[in-house]
């Protein structure tokens, strides 16, 4: 697509050190095309009532955006292993190219703490209003962004100020959440780094967090790609596809159809301590949702 992907990235350990600015398009097609890019560093957040920062110093932005699309994914050595199975085939074929990211942690985990029975478009809209009643604002000349809420201007809000937001009972959930990552109570990023399902369960600790927005946060920001989250569209697959790998509980089903969709899959070495043929299973997944929630087939 010719469209710009436009984000205001928040400082990240080993990638940036301040708030930097990066659009990204790609232009021609998935094994021939090109990325093209625009990166710059902000000064040090401000708050929402700064007069909005200019783009000022120079960053390494082709490190940034590896890193945030995984353009390191070898998705050739995924597509050649992927085993007979009509719908990993059918999905593989009609959205070859498609990739995970690795979202800054917070707001990944803040996004999905809002995404709980939620269409997407009015997730991306709590998102937008997150950012531009809380977010500190980018000048980009003809246009404003807007950083994501750092957790200490989220940990200011009130309940109430957060539910005129359409947050609605997740509100408390967001604020409290906020709260624990603000004081140093816990942060997302503490699960990095625990053997997959002991991870999962250190996410399960923030307000409003369950299994399957952990697995999202796992998979979508943390880099374990063995996560699969069990959201409506996956149960569908196992009930219509899998049905072998209902396990009657959240834990063994997921380890069930970890399985079955990691199948044929290159074995990983885990950066995590884990490694097997479930270890890209994530990407199975991702492929399996994004094709049943468009296609329907």
């Amino acid at each position: 697509s010719d469209a710009w992907y436009e984000t205001v990235l928040p400082p990240t350990p080993g990638l940036v050190d301040q708030p930097t600015v990066v659009r990204a398009r790609q232009r021609g097609g998935v094994d021939d095309g090109t990325i093209e890019w625009e990166a710059g560093g902000v000064p040090a957040d401000t708050g929402n009532d700064a007069d909005p920062a200019a783009p000022t110093e120079s960053v390494d932005g082709e490190s940034i955006l590896t890193h945030l699309l995984r353009l390191d994914d070898d998705l050739a050595a995924i597509y050649d292993a992927t085993d007979d199975g009509a719908l990993l085939s059918r999905a593989y074929d009609r959205y070859r190219g498609l990739r995970l990211v690795r979202d800054p942690a917070f707001p990944c985990l803040i996004s999905f703490i809002c995404s709980a029975q939620m269409r997407v478009s009015r997730i991306f809209g709590m998102q937008r209003s997150l950012r531009e009643s809380y977010g500190t604002p980018v000048d980009l000349g003809d246009r404003t962004l807007y950083a994501y809420p750092t957790p200490e201007a989220l940990a200011a809000r009130t309940e109430d100020e957060l539910r005129d937001l359409s947050l609605g009972y997740r509100a408390p959930y967001v604020q409290r959440t906020a709260e624990m990552v603000a004081s140093g109570e816990a942060h997302p990023r503490d699960a990095r780094g625990l053997p997959y399902e002991d991870a999962r369960e250190e996410l399960t600790q923030f307000v409003g967090v369950g299994d399957k927005v952990a697995d999202c946060v796992l998979l979508f920001s943390l880099g374990y790609l063995q996560a699969i989250p069990l959201d409506t569209w996956i149960k569908t697959a196992i009930g219509d596809y899998f049905p072998d790998c209902e396990g009657g509980n959240y834990a063994e089903t997921s380890r069930s159809i970890r399985e079955r969709l990691g199948a044929g899959l290159p074995e990983r070495d885990e950066p995590f301590g884990e490694s097997g043929p479930d270890a890209y299973a994530g990407y199975a997944q991702t492929y399996v949702f994004h094709h049943l929630r468009t296609d329907g087939d």
